[in-house]
């Protein structure tokens, strides 16, 4: 019997299906793309959190209502629109053909229900339900966004390619509190997930959706038609990059998500194996302080940490000295954002320890360690810990580096305890450019206290800022908002800037067709026999 949330025999009869050759030709012809990817799957509710692990996983089993092309136009993807004269009504229309992995057809109901759900917890969405007058079922295929005055927000919001993408669940499962994370795996995307070779953290395992019905147009971006050509994706956890590049050369595997840099020259002129460099999946370093416990609710010694911090120590451990794939850039929102600004740049991308020890003695630190999470187990994030520390050290804070694996550091961020309850004062991460091009959905520059992203900052002028670009149909407009808000983070310590990296992709010869957009995708691949 098929189920619309939680575990159903239908997804575990795919496993069967594929080792009797059920799904497509015999288990010896069955073709297989099995993929590292950065980062163990260990969850399967694409919107409780916004590690990109996540968001790749949304893209394989479900669909978006829009999509946006690879200039960044926002497409139809499962559903098509229409704008009232006056700018204030959005008529949503699902495509013919769509259906949930169980069979079920794809509903208004089920997408106003994951709208409903997703925008709680993203940024963007949550702006965008702000602004909502009513979000409001038509009949089984249309669906309506009204606004009080006119806006471009439901647009920039239901084609939001990464974060939270606003992925369309079955109605039963997006109405599970978002408290809670789903546990049901039945999507509306061109890959199913199975359920019976799913081992959290090890293995995952993405079957063809034999009645996904992808658009017509030509892959796009992120838009296009999603028309799988391989029978099976599996992703496979390898945490020694050195065994995945061996792994990867003798054909046991067949994509490698990130390459350490010094690994490259081991696979530099096989002809086996290709790289690639997608610059839309690039991403900002970033370091974060806890606004709620001393002695980062002191805005004097969030500038300190400011000063303290330089960007190229970090980018040459990361990507290596003088590699092109690592940038310095003070630019809140990215030095290729349409909002870049240059504020302070100086301060942003130097290290002023000495500044930062003048600071530390007129507030009169005492010596109270800062309690910095630092992740092991992440290829970019790994390097970041130790270099924070020393940087803090040499401007006399005293650190305690608490290392741990990036699941660890997920779960501790969210906590608001004291330091002895299991709080702490600093982590850092990565953003891809993406989200952090957006003034309205960056996590990053969100500041309203207690709905801010971790270390929940509070500072009313930033969001009042945020508003208006919302409201705004003017792009000048929109920019000088989008500097002020720069201005603003900076000042107060939302977050401090830590340069923008690339990465490297490694795949067999054998793979082609993959698509360049702003997250790993598996669609439109082939894999030659």
């Amino acid at each position: 019997m098929f189920t619309r949330n939680g575990r159903s025999g239908f997804v575990s009869a795919i496993a069967l299906a594929l080792a009797l050759g059920g799904v497509s030709g015999t288990a010896a012809q069955a073709q297989t793309v099995t993929a590292v990817m950065h980062a163990p799957l260990r969850a399967v509710d694409p919107v409780i959190s916004t590690a990109y692990i996540l968001r790749n996983y949304g893209y394989m089993v479900y669909d978006t209502l829009l999509a946006r092309d690879s200039e960044g136009t926002p497409q139809p993807q499962m559903a098509s629109w229409d704008v009232s004269d006056d700018g204030k009504i959005y008529t949503f229309t699902l495509r013919d053909g769509l259906t949930f992995h169980d069979g079920s057809p794809v509903t208004a109901e089920d997408a106003v229900a994951s709208l409903s759900r997703w925008s709680q917890v993203d940024k963007t969405g949550q702006v965008m339900a702000s602004l909502l007058s009513e979000m409001a079922v038509v009949d089984d295929k249309t669906f309506t966004l009204s606004f009080a005055e006119p806006t471009g927000i439901a647009l920039i919001a239901l084609s939001k390619p990464s974060g939270l993408a606003p992925f369309i669940l079955p109605k039963a499962a997006a109405e599970t509190p978002i408290s809670e994370p789903i546990t049901s795996t039945i999507g509306s995307g061109p890959f199913m997930f199975v359920e019976d070779a799913y081992r959290p953290g090890v293995s995952a395992t993405f079957a063809k959706f034999e009645d996904y019905v992808p658009r017509d147009e030509a892959s796009d971006g992120m838009a296009g038609g999603k028309v799988v050509k391989v029978d099976e994706v599996v992703w496979t956890t390898m945490p020694d990059p050195m065994t995945a590049m061996n792994a990867l050369m003798s054909g046991e595997i067949d994509f490698v998500e990130q390459v350490p840099p010094d690994l490259l020259p081991v696979i530099e002129g096989n002809p086996d194996i290709e790289t690639s460099v997608v610059r839309k999946q690039g991403s900002q370093n970033l370091a974060r302080m806890n606004h709620t416990l001393p002695p980062f609710d002191n805005p004097k010694m969030r500038e300190a940490v400011l000063l303290a911090l330089g960007q190229q120590p970090l980018l040459d451990a990361q990507v290596g000295a003088g590699s092109p794939n690592g940038s310095a850039c003070a630019a809140v929102f990215g030095c290729g954002s349409i909002y870049a600004d240059d504020y302070r740049a100086e301060d942003i991308i130097e290290a002023h320890p000495e500044e930062a020890k003048a600071i530390l003695e007129a507030e009169g630190y005492d010596g109270t360690p800062i309690m910095l999470m630092h992740a092991t187990d992440l290829l970019m994030l790994n390097p970041q810990g130790p270099v924070i520390a020393q940087q803090l050290r040499n401007a006399g804070f005293e650190v305690e580096m608490m290392s741990m694996d990036w699941a660890s550091v997920v779960a501790r961020r969210a906590s608001k305890a004291p330091l002895a309850e299991g709080g702490w004062n600093m982590f850092s991460t990565t953003n891809v450019l993406p989200d952090v091009g957006s003034p309205i959905g960056f996590i990053g520059v969100a500041a309203g206290g207690d709905s801010a992203w971790f270390g929940w900052p509070d500072v009313p002028e930033i969001e009042e800022l945020r508003m208006k670009i919302a409201e705004s149909a003017d792009p000048e407009e929109q920019k000088s908002f989008a500097q002020q808000i720069d201005k603003l983070v900076i000042d107060n310590g939302v977050m401090v800037p830590m340069g923008e990296f690339y990465n490297t992709s490694a795949y067999s010869s054998a793979l082609s067709g993959l698509v360049e957009a702003e997250a790993p995708v598996f669609w439109n691949v082939e894999k030659a026999e």
